[in-house]
């Protein structure tokens, strides 16, 4: 399948000469806290790997093998799919693509890791060994940085990205942040120098050399970014030989610890910094800092991050992941998502280990007590299935629900989900008009003749309306690639709306 080419314009250097020093200092004093651990129980490869906010992640194991984990570090299932027209080869590094989908880089090309299939795209074998970094946008859109250049993933079509006719290539890191003037980029690290792409029209973007002011032999080493929040937008965070520099309201600023950083990684509101013999965590929601203490650092390596706050690691032979404090996980709500339906499920699990403790929700200035074993947010219907949540009181825009563990002796653990809440348009939705379209150019191949189960009619779309919104909007369906954010908002408006024909 060949790749199709959008054009970006490589714009004049406009970097700051001045020396970093000159930059407002930060100077974080982390509070010591005794980390969680939950050891694998499976050898992992040193390497990229996906952890899955709602728990666990795909990795690779010492034999080469792509695996999937929970949470408690056991093995789930992750099996090549049937409708493969390719088997898996060899596995060398898995990373984050969506909310619960990891790209797997394998002998036999790339492959989709989800709901514990490997699935072959159509763009498997395109690329070949090589892949360096992904990033996800908020609208969707995936980043993958390879060898061969920069490429985009949008509604399962992968695109290449070129300057003047030739690949961007040489990429060390990516990262999705705002622009210095604050418009949405993709920032990148190549040849060692930051540039950051912004889009000026559709599949037009601009390329710009970051102004970014370095001491005299100060170098750049890696960058991560942090997501936005109700109250605040998303940011950027860049390692440099020295220090940390963070880019936050079209500011720039450098912080600086005792000991200087040399490893980093974000997820969601949160950041971790490996120093010499410190790690260490950022909460950007409650603007504190951590240091774990007790732990061996000296042979340290990240693995993956996930937006609930934990990190997978290597410490020496293990693979531990490590978390502040034992926090719940949510089904049901991803982090950042876009929500349109006028309800949706949404559950909360309880920290593992330990004791079982009171659960509440916070949602727009509501508490809400949830109940065992299920913990839903919207309680149960007298038949006891679980009831979904009603959005209806939410205002439009930003929101975020705070999910609360409280624990007998008093102390209490939060896990943070930011969203956007968009409610259903007056604009009537249809099968045949809306649906149909869609279903024909990314669903038909899969679901007429291939593994998929039938859904060519207005009936099959309406028996399925359940599976097939959680899939769409969950980014695990199609099976190559997530849709744009338009069409999956288009999806849940119709079945939002009373599935109309």
């Amino acid at each position: 399948m060949s790749l199709s080419t959008l054009l970006l314009v490589l714009t004049a250097a406009c970097g700051d000469s001045s020396s970093s020093s000159s930059l407002p200092l930060e100077r974080p004093q982390p509070t010591a806290f005794t980390p969680g651990q939950i050891h694998s129980q499976v050898a992992l490869a040193s390497g990229s790997g996906f952890a899955d906010q709602t728990g666990g992640g795909v990795f690779i194991a010492t034999d080469g093998k792509p695996i999937r984990l929970r949470l408690d570090g056991t093995r789930a299932q992750l099996e090549s799919h049937p409708g493969n027209a390719v088997l898996p080869g060899k596995a060398y590094a898995a990373f984050p693509l969506g909310p619960r989908t990891a790209l797997v880089e394998t002998d036999s090309g790339l492959f989709l890791a989800d709901a514990g299939w490997l699935i072959a795209p159509p763009w498997s074998g395109s690329l070949g060994r090589g892949t360096v970094a992904t990033a996800q946008a908020g609208d969707g859109v995936a980043w993958v940085a390879h060898k061969t250049g920069l490429y985009k993933l949008s509604e399962g079509l992968l695109s290449a990205l070129k300057v003047n006719g030739e690949p961007l290539d040489n990429i060390t890191h990516l990262a999705v942040a705002p622009a210095e003037d604050g418009a949405p980029g993709v920032w990148m690290l190549r040849g060692g120098k930051p540039y950051v792409a912004v889009a000026t029209g559709a599949n037009v973007y601009e390329v710009r050399p970051a102004a970014l002011a370095l001491g005299e032999k100060e170098t750049l080493v890696s960058m991560a970014s942090l997501t936005a929040s109700a109250e605040q937008d998303a940011e950027l965070w860049v390692l440099t030989s020295e220090r940390l520099l963070r880019h936050k309201d079209k500011t720039w600023r450098r912080v600086e610890f005792s000991q200087r950083p040399v490893q980093l990684l974000g997820a969601g509101r949160f950041l971790w910094v490996k120093s010499s013999d410190q790690l260490l965590v950022y909460d950007a929601d409650a603007d504190t800092w951590g240091t774990a203490s007790g732990l061996d650092t000296r042979e340290f390596r990240f693995l993956a991050a996930d937006e609930s706050g934990c990190a997978w690691v290597q410490l020496g032979p293990d693979s531990v992941a490590i978390n502040r404090a034992p926090v719940a996980r949510v089904l049901g709500l991803n982090q950042g998502a876009r929500v349109v339906e006028d309800s949706r499920i949404i559950r909360a699990v309880p920290p593992a280990g330990g004791e079982v403790p009171t659960m509440l929700f916070r949602v727009a200035g509501a508490e809400v007590a949830a109940e065992a074993p299920d913990y839903s947010l919207g309680g149960l219907e007298k038949d006891g299935s679980l009831r979904p949540f009603s959005f209806a009181a939410l205002d439009k825009g930003q929101h975020s629900l705070e999910v609360v563990s409280r624990f007998l002796d008093g102390s209490e653990t939060k896990r943070v989900v930011h969203f956007d809440f968009e409610p259903v348009a007056e604009v009537e939705v249809g099968w045949e008009k809306d649906m149909l379209p869609i279903f024909q150019s990314r669903c038909a191949k899969c679901h007429v003749s291939g593994p998929g189960r039938p859904l060519s009619t207005y009936e099959q779309w309406k028996q399925n309306v359940d599976l097939i919104t959680a899939a769409v909007r969950d980014q695990r369906m199609p099976a190559d690639g997530p849709l744009d954010p338009q069409l999956i908002s288009l999806i849940q408006r119709w079945a939002a709306s009373g599935a109309k024909p």
